[in-house]
């Protein structure tokens, strides 16, 4: 060991002067701290039930995880949806007489086409339990349940607009 290593170590606990820069620091903490509501009284208790993990510090870099962003992709196609079948819904009640739109709307909506927001639900219901690390049900023999439903969503299909959307 080098000498002036030997010397620094052994220096480290012993008192030295404060520098400038020390001393102005330390008169900024005194000012903060003479205006502090906490100052006196004992800090309140954090609880920390939880580990700091690899891959909890890496999803939280990474911005929203995919499951998340494939559900606001299926809110935002299934809205979509809805407003143009609302909008094709009001075309024919204009154009047609009403005993025509209530034969008419159910071909309608037979013909429309849902294959991206089905291929986002497929893959969602697929993934998702991966993705979300969801826990397994022993009681259900199935992963747990989210919010009390079952996390697969139902494709969309022309009793599903149907539904919301009668003649």
């Amino acid at each position: 060991m080098r000498q002036e290593e030997r010397e620094s170590i052994l220096r480290e606990s012993a008192p030295r002067a404060q520098t400038v820069r020390e001393r102005r620091q330390l008169a900024g903490l005194e000012d903060d701290l003479s205006s502090s509501p906490l100052r006196g009284a004992p800090l309140p208790i954090r609880l920390r039930n939880f580990a700091p993990s690899a891959e909890g510090y890496l999803a939280s870099l990474g911005g929203p995880l995919p499951y998340m962003q494939r559900l606001r992709e299926i809110q935002r196609l299934t809205e979509a949806h809805e407003h143009a079948l609302e909008a094709e819904r009001q075309r024919c009640v204009a154009e047609l007489p009403p005993e025509e739109v209530a034969e008419t709307w159910p071909t309608i909506v037979s013909r429309w086409r849902f294959d991206e927001v089905n291929d986002l639900i497929a893959r969602h219901n697929c993934w998702y339990p991966v993705e979300a690390r969801l826990p397994m049900d022993p009681k259900r023999g199935d992963f747990a349940l989210v919010n009390g439903r079952d996390y697969r969503l139902s494709p969309l299909d022309a009793s599903w607009a149907l539904e919301r959307l009668p003649a």
